[in-house]
């Protein structure tokens, strides 16, 4: 529990100094630590977002899907796909050893965790988004022993 406090925390500090700097006009920030750059792809015809971000030399690609949009159903009754590649940020090669979860958050703040399923490289889960607006979506994943945290909103409507 302490754990999701903490990312939770995270995710809220994040936000703001994304908020901050989107007002000074800037799209993304570098640190010593950590280089971070965004690309986000939305498309409401099909409800499908994707987002990339750089973290600690590795490239994590993202892609929201509704799996009515896919023609797809899932036995517990979720709507929505998420779905993780992993990439070395040198080299371009794919990291099939990734381990992690991804939490997503709704608009009234209901809180969802799954642990991401490993399917020949490409990491998945599924999630309900029931209600309309702004999804916090949070995946801790770990690469070579070493703990790296993307997040980013996804737009139900």
């Amino acid at each position: 529990m302490r754990r999701w406090l903490t990312l939770l925390t995270l995710f809220t500090i994040f936000n703001l100094m994304d908020a901050a700097l989107a007002t000074d006009g800037h799209q993304g920030h570098t640190d010593n630590s950590a280089s971070h750059s965004t690309n986000v792809n939305a498309n409401a015809t099909t409800d499908t977002l994707t987002h990339q971000e750089v973290v600690e030399g590795v490239r994590a690609e993202f892609q929201v899907m509704s799996l009515a949009a896919m023609n797809m159903k899932d036995p517990e009754g979720k709507s929505h796909h998420i779905m993780a590649k992993f990439f070395d940020a040198s080299s371009e090669k794919q990291i099939n050893n990734a381990i992690g979860k991804i939490k997503v958050i709704s608009p009234s703040g209901k809180e969802q965790v799954e642990s991401l399923q490993n399917y020949s490289g490409i990491l998945a889960a599924n999630f309900d988004f029931d209600e309309n607006g702004k999804y916090g979506v949070i995946c801790l994943f770990k690469v070579d022993d070493k703990k790296r945290l993307v997040k980013f909103w996804y737009q139900h409507e």
